[in-house]
C-alpha cells in the first residue's frame, strides 16, 4: 500500500484539509506501535524522533512545530522497513473525523510558534496542549458537530453578549452536567476562563497606590508601601492587617503588541492593514479617512523611514470616564483607554471588534492630574514599539516576518479629558491648551472670560475691524 507523505511539507497547516487528513491517517497508523507506557517517538521539528510522547500529544506537536524534514520512511510509526522511502502516491480518501472550525482559530493563535521559517525555530512552549485536548474530544458521544472547545467558546461568547454573571454560568454548567452526564465540559467558569487564557490576549493586573501616587510595577513591584506617600499597598481592617493581601486599587493593562500581531496573523486582516496605502481619496477636496488629512501627510514627511513600510501601525487614543453602575445614584468614575488602528479602512477601524482596550483605570474618582501614573505601562510599550518594533508574521505574504513599528498620531477626547491627558488645566485664566501661558483672559462678574480670538484671523480679514 502506498502512503501519501506530501502533506508533511504543507506550510499553512491550519487552512489545509490535506494536512489535517494526512495527520489523522498518520496517527491511526502509528497507534498500534506505542510502547507499554503509551509513548511513541515524536517526529515534529523540535523533537526529531529524539523524544517520546503519548500519542494524543503528537497531534499538537506536529501541528504546532511541523513534520521533521528527511523522515521519509516512517520506521518508528508503522511503515515496514522494506518500503520505498519517499513514496507519495495516493492518500486517505477523507478525514478521520469532521474538521472543527476551531482548528483554524488555533492555527492563527499559535502561528508565531508554528512556522519555523518565520520565527527562526519552533517553540518549546506546550501551553497549547490542553487546547488541542479539548479540540480532539467530542462534546458528547457520537456528536461530531461540536468539539468540547468549540462549544465552550460559543458558551463563553453568549455569557459576554448577555451579561451573565459568573454564578449563573456555573449554575448552567451544573445543569448541563446533570442533564447530560456524558458531556465533556469544564466544571466551572474559573476552569473555562483558565482554558481561554491560553488563547492569548489576556491582561496584567497592576496594583496602584491608594492616593494614585505610583504603580507597584517594575522597580516598585515588590514594595509593600508607596514610594511617594508611604501609604500601605494593602487594605487594612480597623488599622490592622486582615491576613490577606488585598490591594486598594488594581489597574488592568492589556498589552498592545500581541493584539497588533494578531491583526497580521490572518490573511484577511493582514491585507486590510495595508488599506491606507491604496485607499486614499483621489479627490483632494474629500476626506474620508485620516490618511487624506494634512496631519498624516506631514507625519510621513517627518518620519520617512516609518512611512516606508505600509505595514507600520498608526494609532489613535481615546479616553473618558463612565459610571459602570449605570444610572444608580452611586458616584463612581472608571476610565477606559481605547486605541483604534487607522491602517484599517474607515468602515472597519471604528467598529467595536477592532477597537483595542489598553487600560482600565479604576475609580471611584477620576484620575485627574494623576493620569500620567496610570498611563505609564502603555507609554512604555508605545515607546518600545516606536523605537525597536516587534517581529511579526505577515500572513498575507506567505508568513513572511517583518519588524512592525507603531506610532500614536493623536488623542480623541473632550476638553476635560484632554486636560487629564495633557496635564494642562482646562479651566482658569490659562485654560487654552494652544496659548498656554499667553492665554488672554480676564475676570468678568465672577466668571473667567477669554478674548482676543480675532488675532487668529488673516491680517486683512474684515472681522478684525468689525465691532
Amino acid at each position: 500500500m502506498t502512503i501519501d507523505k506530501s502533506w508533511t511539507t504543507i506550510r499553512r497547516r491550519g487552512s489545509s484539509n490535506e494536512f489535517w487528513n494526512g495527520l489523522q491517517h498518520f496517527l491511526q497508523m502509528a497507534k498500534p506501535f506505542v510502547n507499554d507506557r503509551g509513548f511513541i517517538k515524536c517526529p515534529c521539528r523540535r523533537c526529531l524522533n529524539n523524544a517520546s510522547h503519548q500519542l494524543e500529544d503528537l497531534e499538537s506537536h506536529i501541528f504546532r512545530n511541523g513534520f521533521m524534514f528527511g523522515y521519509n520512511q516512517w520506521i518508528h510509526h508503522g511503515e515496514p522497513a522494506t518500503a520505498n522511502a519517499g513514496t507519495t502516491v495516493a492518500g486517505p480518501s477523507g478525514g478521520i473525523h469532521e474538521r472543527d472550525e476551531m482548528f483554524d482559530v488555533l492555527d492563527d493563535i499559535i502561528s508565531e510558534d508554528a512556522d519555523e521559517d518565520a520565527v527562526g525555530g519552533p517553540s518549546s512552549n506546550d501551553q497549547y496542549d490542553d487546547l488541542f485536548a479539548a479540540l480532539r474530544s467530542e462534546l458528547y458521544p457520537d456528536v461530531s458537530s461540536f468539539s468540547s472547545l468549540n462549544f465552550l467558546v460559543k458558551l463563553m461568547h453568549l455569557k459576554v453578549l448577555n451579561k451573565w454573571t459568573n454564578k449563573s454560568f456555573d449554575e448552567l454548567l451544573k445543569l448541563l452536567k446533570l442533564a447530560f452526564p456524558k458531556i465533556d465540559l469544564v466544571e466551572s467558569h474559573y476552569e473555562a476562563k483558565k482554558l481561554m487564557t491560553k488563547m492569548g490576549l489576556g491582561y496584567s493586573s497592576i496594583h496602584v497606590c491608594k492616593n494614585d501616587c505610583a504603580l507597584f510595577w517594575k522597580e516598585n513591584s515588590l514594595k509593600d508601601t508607596c514610594p511617594v506617600c508611604s501609604e500601605s499597598r494593602w487594605k487594612l481592617q480597623s488599622g490592622k492587617w486582615s491576613g490577606k493581601n488585598v490591594p486598594h486599587k488594581v489597574l488592568r493593562y492589556f498589552p498592545v503588541g500581541p493584539r497588533l500581531k494578531r491583526l497580521f496573523a490572518t490573511s484577511k486582516t493582514a491585507k486590510l492593514m495595508r488599506w491606507h496605502s491604496t485607499g486614499k481619496s483621489k479627490d483632494n477636496d474629500v476626506m474620508r479617512h485620516p490618511v487624506d488629512g494634512k496631519s498624516w501627510q506631514e507625519f510621513d514627511k517627518w518620519h520617512p523611514q516609518f512611512a516606508g513600510d505600509v505595514r507600520n501601525v498608526r494609532l489613535g487614543l481615546a479616553a473618558d470616564g463612565f459610571n459602570p453602575f449605570g444610572n444608580m445614584s452611586l458616584s463612581y468614575s472608571m476610565w477606559p483607554v481605547v486605541l483604534t488602528t487607522y491602517n484599517l479602512p474607515p468602515w472597519i477601524c471604528m467598529k467595536a471588534e477592532y477597537l483595542m482596550l489598553s487600560l482600565l483605570i479604576p475609580g471611584p474618582q477620576s484620575p485627574g492630574k494623576d493620569m500620567d501614573v496610570f498611563l505609564r505601562p502603555l507609554i512604555d510599550e508605545l515607546k518600545e514599539l516606536w523605537v525597536h518594533g516587534l517581529d511579526t508574521r505577515d500572513a498575507a505574504y506567505e508568513n513572511g516576518v517583518f519588524r512592525m513599528r507603531a506610532a500614536l498620531l493623536w488623542t480623541v477626547n473632550d476638553f476635560p479629558a484632554r486636560s487629564s491627558l495633557s496635564g494642562w488645566s482646562g479651566q482658569g485664566y490659562r485654560a487654552c491648551p494652544t496659548c498656554n501661558e499667553d492665554t488672554p483672559s480676564m475676570r468678568v462678574i465672577g466668571k473667567t472670560a477669554y478674548f482676543g480670538h480675532r488675532r487668529f484671523l488673516a491680517t486683512n480679514h474684515h472681522w478684525r475691524s468689525n465691532l
